[in-house]
């Protein structure tokens, strides 16, 4: 049995089913419920946030690196609820230590090259080619290689250079802006979401927590109202028995690990000899970890059929340059391998249009980080959810003839 929370809020006309209670799933949820629907919230575990959860103890590890890009629609639209709660950006460059790795060494700056291809308008790279082909016809191979391995911070991909040169300039584009646009949730990505399950509870909005949904469940739901199957595509396939539910996605070993604090650590180190990047993100953020000690993420995409031992010895080769001593400073540390759940990936002759559609027929409806909808990272979760609702409340009018006011938020 999962549990039930019920606002008791009435005057709702429609039923709406949401199972999965991640980004995609709470703003699903939301959008609904604003919109005048009754909205029930279905997640298999005992905590909402899906892969935006953070862990519990002394470490506050996201899964996997995370941040909001503020000049995103994901950012406004939570600006507007007053979700975004207190954030905190980038520490100012001055004195801040960016390290690059460049032919094994340790740079302090990357090449111009690579900020020349970063400055380039993304609508100039073409869909249909390899972005190392075209970057390498922009500023030369090298530039064009390092770039590709710096973008993978928002790729999660063993080999960048060989996806669409649209999809890798959008986001090479936005990693390389000054100033930054990332931004990151005080306390962990779990603040975000305790935000925005407060903001669906407050909706009228009935959550379930540990209630796993099968197909049998899911055809039990459908029949009350439209459903919005807001997880990973793999879950979303097995759910929905639609074998056509796939999309290329990342492997990539992360690393998470806490060091005694000691003067001059970098604050990142990227990899630019191979796609794999550590931030030190206590250097904005100190509360993530006890006094005295600093939380280290990275990620180090590996090959479908690299052994995950590959990405863990990168990642150790780059602490060695950036963090000197961390081996006798470690106080702490996880590794896990995340395979096929960090996001799509666009090969060339595709854009974000290609992949699974959102609309599954029947009042059933897909969001998620790899269905079709536009954005970096999260940003796909919540363009999808968004999108996803809308149209299930459009639906629920259409079931009742009840006029249900379907509000673009």
């Amino acid at each position: 049995m999962g549990h039930r929370e019920h606002t008791g809020r009435t005057g709702h006309t429609g039923d709406i089913h949401v199972v999965g209670g991640g980004l995609a799933g709470l703003t699903a949820a939301i959008t609904a419920a604003e919109s005048g629907a009754r909205v029930t919230l279905h997640e298999g575990h005992r905590a909402l946030g899906g892969r935006a959860r953070t862990a519990e103890g002394p470490y506050l590890a996201n899964e996997g690196p995370h941040a909001l890009y503020h000049r995103g629609p994901f950012c406004t639209w939570l600006a507007r609820r007053d979700l975004f709660g207190p954030v905190v950006s980038v520490p100012p460059l001055e004195g801040l230590r960016f390290r690059f790795r460049r032919a094994g060494a340790l740079r302090k700056l990357p090449p111009a090259a690579l900020l020349r291809l970063s400055r380039r308008n993304p609508r100039t790279a073409p869909v249909d080619s390899g972005f190392l082909e075209w970057g390498t016809g922009q500023v030369g191979e090298e530039g064009a290689r390092a770039a590709a391995n710096f973008a993978a911070t928002a790729l999660f991909h063993h080999d960048p250079g060989t996806l669409s040169a649209r999809f890798v300039q959008e986001r090479l584009h936005r990693l390389a802006s000054l100033p930054p646009e990332a931004r990151y949730p005080a306390g962990g990505w779990a603040r975000l979401v305790e935000r925005m399950a407060a903001h669906a509870r407050g909706l009228g909005v009935t959550v379930e927590t540990g209630a796993r949904v099968d197909t049998r469940t899911l055809g039990e739901l459908a029949r009350t109202g439209p459903v919005i199957v807001a997880t990973s595509l793999d879950s979303a396939r097995a759910l929905l028995d639609d074998a056509s539910l796939t999309w290329e996605s990342g492997r990539t070993v992360l690393v998470d690990l806490a060091v005694r604090t000691r003067r001059g650590d970098a604050f990142v180190v990227s990899d630019l000899d191979a796609p794999g990047w550590l931030e030190r993100f206590t250097a904005q953020d100190p509360s993530l970890a006890p006094a005295g000690e600093q939380l280290l993420q990275g990620q180090f995409a590996i090959a479908p059929d690299a052994r995950r031992a590959e990405g863990v010895a990168r990642a150790e080769a780059l602490l060695d340059l950036g963090f000197p001593g961390w081996r006798d400073r470690t106080t702490w540390r996880v590794e896990a391998l995340a395979d096929g759940r960090t996001g799509a990936v666009d090969r060339p002759g595709t854009t974000w249009r290609d992949r699974p559609s959102v609309v599954r027929g029947d009042d059933v409806f897909l969001a998620g980080d790899q269905v079709a909808a536009p954005g970096l990272l999260s940003e796909v979760s919540f363009t999808s959810g968004l999108e996803a609702a809308m149209l299930a409340v459009k639906a629920v009018r259409q079931r009742s003839g009840s006029g249900v006011d379907l509000k673009r938020t």
